[in-house]
């Protein structure tokens, strides 16, 4: 018979116990609690993500069949749904959003190195969003149409190595712009952004904390050009120009010059307008860093695919966060 440590109890052991109990203590996760201990219940759902298990019941079951190793498995509470849906209901969400953090700077420089298909030193994020449809009757503060409920993850992900260092869930009606409000900009970063956050007085305190976006641009935008600069069109590139805004609101909003860089896409037959404030990468440059946006779509799709999210574990507000 083998005496060995469960599978499950070795891959916890590479999560760093200490900066978990840290991240409980900051918000007093433990205090007067009943039942399952913020480490119990964050072992129990890692377990369900895991073993892919589908609801409270069926967690409980499964843990239940191997009570003996409960115990060597790090479990302290007794197993029990109930327990763990006062857990879920009780405890604050924002001890394991930090906790998610420490793992995040733990994962990234593994993978600081990988190839994205664009030679830069800079760090390159992508920011987007996806809907996570819920059911209107079991969610009824996620209301998104009149009939239908849901949610959004709003993502800002390092594009090397496809990691999130962002991740804001919302109802499905917040626009995708507000989510600019959430983030603090580094110095020198790029950020990667679909016409759905073209916001000038948002962008603009990008451009302050000298960090650089490339967005795409949407129609109506009133520019006038001031400079056009030659450009290489065997890359593709159409015209690189740079432009101020016309309208007087959105050049007060953003009183900056901008780049405007119009690229035709021959593998899809499309035509597309980005804008930055960078003016010193090579247009091809500024286009294949858009490119690279399409690694947050993969993101999305990695999760829908992977991770059990057909299913809550609870159906309250706070344990949807």
């Amino acid at each position: 018979m083998n005496a060995g440590r469960t599978i499950f109890a070795q891959l916890m052991d590479h999560l760093p116990a200490y900066e978990f109990q840290k991240c409980v203590a900051r918000y007093d996760g433990n205090y007067k609690f009943r039942g399952f201990s913020c480490g119990d219940q964050f072992l129990a759902l890692a377990f369900a993500q895991l073993t892919y298990r589908e609801s409270l019941r069926d967690i409980e079951a499964c843990l239940r069949a191997v009570s003996g190793k409960l115990y060597h498995m790090g479990f302290r509470g007794k197993i029990s749904r109930s327990t763990l849906a006062d857990a879920n209901e009780a405890h604050d969400w924002r001890i394991f959003a930090d906790f998610a953090q420490v793992l995040i700077h733990l994962a990234r420089p593994m993978y600081a190195q990988d190839a994205i298909g664009v030679d830069l030193d800079s760090t390159i994020y992508a920011l987007d969003s996806t809907t996570i449809d819920l059911c209107l009757s079991l969610f009824p503060w996620a209301r998104f149409r009149a009939r239908k409920g849901a949610v959004k993850m709003h993502t800002l992900l390092d594009v090397r190595g496809s990691i999130p260092t962002f991740i804001e869930v919302t109802d499905g009606k917040v626009h995708d712009v507000n989510i600019l409000d959430q983030i603090l900009p580094e110095a020198d970063s790029f950020y990667v952004m679909d016409r759905a956050y073209v916001d000038f007085e948002r962008l603009y305190l990008f451009h302050q904390c000298a960090a650089f976006f490339v967005v795409r641009s949407k129609a109506g935008i009133r520019l006038r050009r001031r400079y056009s600069h030659p450009v290489d069109k065997t890359t593709g590139a159409l015209s690189d120009h740079t432009v101020v805004l016309e309208s007087a609101q959105s050049a007060r909003h953003y009183p900056a010059p901008l780049r405007r860089i119009r690229y035709h896409d021959a593998e899809h037959d499309l035509t597309l307008v980005f804008l930055t404030n960078n003016f010193d990468l090579p247009a091809i440059t500024i286009a294949l860093l858009y490119k690279a946006r399409w690694q947050v779509e993969l993101f999305f799709k990695w999760i829908k695919q992977h991770l059990r999210i057909k299913v809550f574990f609870g159906t309250s507000v706070v344990s949807a966060k």
